[in-house]
């Protein structure tokens, strides 16, 4: 019933994007699809679809899909260590925590994702890298691109153009891996730098590498072109037709249950809460009046939340009932500056009457919200 409500669901879009009538049927082969979806929750969502819905044994199947602006952490990382999320809130760019380990990446329409989807028997990432080197050879002759024992994607022997990630399943699996064709490489590098001193964490760290888009070397490339190359290598390699068939990723006759899936990708309990258990001890150097102050912080930041926090202040500098009332607070508290602005906000109305007070406290909030 399910690949029957696949089959009927799907509609054309153009001549390489035509759906044949007996496309879901259980016939075995290979199958190619595409996201009409730019958002990044949805199509993480179809990724975890179809590891657990698709018989992979009958179908192998080749996922296309670009996402909007976004940074996508590995399933173990830390994102107060890989990216600088003050600058994702501030250009409203998405963070989400994919279920495949590896690296961060930065996501825009200028850089193409594909998913490889096959039996665990049958998982084989290098096989997969050769086939999009193939289709990039197959289309500019001239590139010099190679596939490196780390997985990676080269262009000119330096470059990196491509990361690979995998999840393996109990039965299934799938490797996922992008393609810089022509992304916001000011973007990127801004937004995969973390500006957060202090932390440590036992969390999988990425490897920093130069990169390069392929438009850089042929401005001729669009990210439309590539993804037709490595469809149309992919239909050769599986002996099947060249049809792209496009799905709607929100659509829940086409993919019961994925909205719940999506939903899940979004809450702050996957994306942060799964943050393996880290450590931040920094010093905040405050400018107040004509002088500076240091404050040392310490926190113990686990599932998301902060487990221990400890402030030590100039002595007199704050009454110590109000100290201890911002400690008290913060533990147990999401490591958040929305959640942190809320609590500091209500402290804020039971301090004493005094502007001098105020200020320092004000001052303290500020900066602990900025650690975050």
């Amino acid at each position: 019933m399910v690949l029957q409500s696949l089959k009927n669901c799907l509609w054309q879009s153009c001549v390489l994007r035509t759906p044949k009538a007996c496309f879901w049927s259980t016939a075995s082969g290979g199958l190619i699809i595409q996201s009409v979806s730019n958002d990044v929750y949805q199509n993480l969502a179809v990724e975890d679809w179809i590891h657990d819905h698709m018989d992979l044994e009958k179908q192998q199947i080749l996922f296309l899909w670009r996402n909007s602006p976004s940074v996508v952490i590995g399933r173990h990382q830390n994102p107060w260590q890989e990216c600088n999320l003050r600058l994702l809130r501030q250009k409203n760019i998405k963070l989400a925590r994919r279920r495949s380990g590896g690296g961060t990446v930065y996501h825009d329409l200028g850089n193409i994702n594909l998913t490889f989807f096959t039996t665990r028997k049958k998982y084989e990432r290098m096989e997969n890298l050769k086939l999009v080197v193939k289709a990039l050879k197959a289309l500019r002759p001239q590139l010099d691109v190679h596939v490196t024992d780390r997985y990676d994607i080269l262009l000119d022997r330096q470059y990196k153009i491509s990361g690979t990630a995998a999840k393996l399943g109990r039965t299934s699996a799938y490797h996922h891996c992008t393609l810089l064709c022509n992304a916001d490489k000011f973007v990127l590098s801004s937004v995969l730098k973390s500006p957060y001193k202090g932390l440590k964490s036992n969390a999988t760290p990425s490897v920093p590498a130069l990169v390069k888009n392929l438009f850089e070397k042929d401005p001729s490339l669009t990210s439309e072109m590539l993804l037709d190359a490595i469809a149309k290598e992919y239909a050769g390699q599986h002996q099947i037709d060249h049809h792209i068939t496009l799905i709607n990723p929100a659509d829940e006759t086409l993919l019961p249950g994925i909205s719940n899936k999506t939903k899940e990708l979004q809450t702050w309990e996957w994306v942060y809460g799964k943050t393996p258990k880290f450590n931040i001890s920094t010093c905040l150097n405050m400018a107040y009046k004509d002088s500076v102050l240091d404050a040392q912080v310490n926190m113990d930041v686990k599932h998301g939340r902060i487990e221990v926090c400890n402030i030590d202040l100039p002595e007199q500098w704050l009454p110590p009932e109000l100290y201890s009332e911002l400690v008290k607070s913060l533990t147990g508290s999401k490591f958040c500056p929305n959640e942190t602005t809320t609590l500091v906000t209500t402290l804020l109305r039971v301090c004493p009457q005094d502007d001098e007070l105020h200020s320092r406290w004000s001052l303290l909030c500020e900066n602990m919200i900025r650690l975050m």
